[in-house]
C-alpha cells in the first residue's frame, strides 16, 4: 500500500536533508563540461573548467581547460554538492561566452513528523505549499512525484521528483519559475558516500532587442575527488559550517476536538523564513535572473 503521496515527499525530504547535512565533504574537486546553445540563432559555446572548492561557503579555484585562465569565486556553474529543495537563492546570467550564476544556499529542510499516539485513529499530512501527485510509473521503493505549486509559492518550486530505488534519495529534481518560464533539470548520484549533481540542465527565454529566444545551458560534473585537506592554498581559511535543518520539534499527534469517531490530526510543516533575494541589475544579451523565492508562511 502506497502512502499518501504529501506524506511520502514529506519522508524522501526528511532523508534528503539528513543525507545532505551529515556527509558534507570539507572539501571537492570536479571538472565542468558546460555547453551553452540558443539553437534559433545556430549559435553554440563550450565552456570547461577544472574546480576545486570548500564546500561550507562555495569559495572555489577555477581553472580554464584546457590551460586557460585561473580565477576564484563561487564554484562553477553551481557547486554540485547543493539541495535544491532547501532554501536558497538563485541568480542566472547566460551568454555565448560565459555562464554566471549565485547560489546562496539556505537551510535544509525539514517536515516535522507527527509521533504515534494509540488515541489517534488518523493522521491527515499536507504541504502547504507543494501539492504532490504520484506519477503513472510510481511505486513503493520507487517514487515519481508531480507537483504542482500553491497560491502560496513564489518562484521556483520542484515541479518533479524521482526517486532512485536503490538509495532512496532523489535520482532528478525538475524545478519551475512560476514567473519566469526558465526551467532546471538536476540529475544526481551518489558518489563516494555524497549525493551530488551529476548533470543539469538551465533554460530559459532571453529577450535582447528585438529578439525573444531560448538559450539552453547543459552541465555535466565529473571527475570528483574529496581530499580532506585543502586542494589549493587560497582554500585554507577555516569556512563557516553549512546550515543546518529548519524545523520545529515533532508535534505529537492528538484527538481532533471536532465530535467525530475518528480523531484526526494534522501533520503540516512550519513556516519558513523567506531567503533573500540576490537580484542583480541586467547586462547585455542573453540575459536572465531570477529570484528563487520560496514563500512558506
Amino acid at each position: 500500500m502506497m502512502l499518501s503521496p504529501d506524506l511520502a515527499l514529506a519522508l524522501l525530504v526528511n532523508r534528503t536533508t539528513q543525507a545532505y547535512t551529515s556527509a558534507a565533504p570539507a572539501y571537492m574537486t570536479y571538472r565542468e563540461q558546460t555547453h551553452i546553445s540558443a539553437p534559433t540563432l545556430g549559435r553554440t559555446q563550450n565552456i570547461n573548467r577544472s574546480v576545486a572548492v570548500r564546500v561550507a561557503d562555495n569559495l572555489a579555484v577555477m581553472h580554464d581547460l584546457p590551460r586557460g585562465a585561473r580565477r576564484m569565486g563561487e564554484a562553477f556553474p553551481i557547486i554540485p554538492y547543493f539541495d535544491p529543495l532547501s532554501q536558497f537563492s538563485f541568480g542566472y546570467f547566460a551568454n555565448l561566452k560565459s555562464i554566471d550564476i549565485t547560489l546562496t544556499r539556505g537551510n535544509p529542510l525539514e517536515f516535522p513528523i507527527p509521533l504515534p499516539n494509540p488515541s489517534v485513529t488518523m493522521v491527515v499530512p499536507y504541504a502547504s505549499f507543494w501539492d504532490p501527485t504520484y506519477a503513472a510509473d510510481s511505486a513503493p521503493g520507487h517514487l515519481h512525484f508531480l507537483i504542482a505549486p500553491t497560491p502560496r509559492i513564489t518562484g521556483f518550486y520542484p515541479s518533479e521528483i524521482v526517486e532512485n530505488p536503490q538509495t532512496r534519495l532523489p535520482a532528478r529534481i525538475a524545478l519551475t519559475d512560476t514567473q519566469h518560464d526558465m526551467t532546471i533539470v538536476l540529475d544526481f548520484s551518489t558518489v563516494d558516500g555524497h549525493w551530488l549533481i551529476t548533470h543539469g540542465v538551465f533554460s530559459a527565454t532571453e529577450h535582447a532587442a528585438f529578439l525573444t529566444f531560448p538559450v539552453i545551458a547543459d552541465v555535466t560534473f565529473d571527475h570528483f575527488a574529496f581530499p580532506t585537506t585543502p586542494p589549493s592554498a587560497s582554500l585554507v581559511p577555516s569556512p563557516s559550517p553549512l546550515p543546518s535543518p529548519a524545523s520545529s520539534p515533532a508535534p505529537t499527534a492528538s484527538p481532533s476536538s471536532a465530535a467525530s469517531p475518528q480523531a484526526v490530526q494534522s501533520a503540516s510543516p512550519s513556516p519558513l523564513p523567506r531567503p533573500a533575494s540576490t537580484r542583480r541589475p541586467p547586462r547585455d544579451a542573453f540575459k536572465k535572473h531570477v529570484d528563487a523565492r520560496r514563500e512558506r508562511r
